[in-house]
């Protein structure tokens, strides 16, 4: 049985791998998405990640897709209690931005959207930088105090951002940041490492990256002279250009040769040995592309792999 990490300072318990919601409603359709979030809980699987913007991008959607297809899962599988529910506000079309009227309209949205009276995690998704610190932590306790959110957590922001907002929440004894989501992988450590990473690990604040797999690019089938059907391979071919990409993809088919694993699963292995993470996010649009990502709980690479695949990307 796999054993699940506790998140920061909360009480939640998570998988080491988080299911990325940003496919369902877009690249998955229902049927598929309920397939893949069916496989991932039966291996043990329960932290699901979304957010109300996805998939806003897509022509004819409108944003909260992705919350619909998990909130009916969850009605028809009845299994809310089991699951790790995940969301972010502020960049949904309709309540862009994070004023107080904004983070607590998204935030009935949510709810309503995925079937529940309560979101155990609740990001803000980007730091809306016009908005006092003050205005949005006291907005996000008054949700935790009406129980609508367990806790509360924190995506794209500078670590200048976020520690005024810790102070905040510890001088006026108000809800805290347990995590941090960050962009980071392999082929883009800056994004996190440094003074965000940092701030995170004084806080005691757990990471769960996104990217993790760089839209792709670390699942080892980008290839000079290949082509990838996928709605994100231009952004995942980006990295076979550049000198880090090919020797990460070096280091990655070494490690992954040596151990008999995918690359996928050596990729997110470096990344939930790294300090503060808690749980890389990973989406799957087929069950067929799960293996790979949930074999990460069960692989632990050896100090000498680890330090090989972080020469590979320096």
């Amino acid at each position: 049985m796999t054993s699940l990490r506790t998140l920061g300072s909360s009480d939640l318990q998570v998988f080491p791998l988080s299911l990325g919601g940003n496919v369902f409603g877009w690249t998955a359709d229902e049927d598929r998405s309920f397939a893949v979030l069916d496989a991932y809980a039966a291996a043990g699987g329960n932290f699901v990640d979304t957010a109300d913007a996805y998939s806003a991008w897509v022509e004819g959607n409108r944003g909260g897709e992705s919350e619909t297809v998990i909130g009916k899962w969850l009605a028809s599988r009845a299994n809310r209690s089991d699951i790790v529910v995940a969301t972010k506000a502020g960049a949904h079309p309709d309540y862009k931005g994070l004023s107080a009227a904004t983070i607590k309209g998204a935030a009935e949205q949510s709810l309503r959207r995925l079937g529940t009276d309560h979101i155990d995690l609740y990001y803000t998704h980007f730091d809306d930088e016009i908005v006092p610190v003050e205005e949005i932590i006291t907005a996000l306790d008054q949700l935790v105090k009406d129980g609508k959110v367990r806790h509360i957590a924190a995506s794209n922001i500078s670590p200048e951002r976020l520690q005024e907002s810790l102070d905040f929440s510890e001088r006026e004894g108000l809800a805290r940041y347990v995590a941090l989501q960050p962009h980071y992988n392999l082929v883009s450590r800056a994004t996190y490492e440094g003074p965000l990473q940092e701030t995170a690990a004084r806080a005691g604040l757990a990471a769960v990256p996104y990217y993790a797999l760089a839209s792709g690019f670390l699942t080892g089938k980008y290839r000079p002279g290949t082509s990838v059907e996928s709605a994100r391979s231009a952004k995942a071919g980006e990295h076979l250009e550049s000198e880090r990409g090919r020797k990460v993809l070096g280091a990655l088919d070494k490690v992954a040769t040596e151990r008999g694993a995918e690359i996928a699963t050596v990729a997110l292995a470096w990344l939930a040995a790294r300090p503060t993470v808690a749980a890389p996010i990973a989406s799957a649009r087929t069950v067929e592309q799960l293996p790979a990502l949930l074999a990460v709980a069960e692989l632990e690479l050896t100090e000498a792999e680890l330090a090989a695949l972080t020469e590979a990307s320096a």
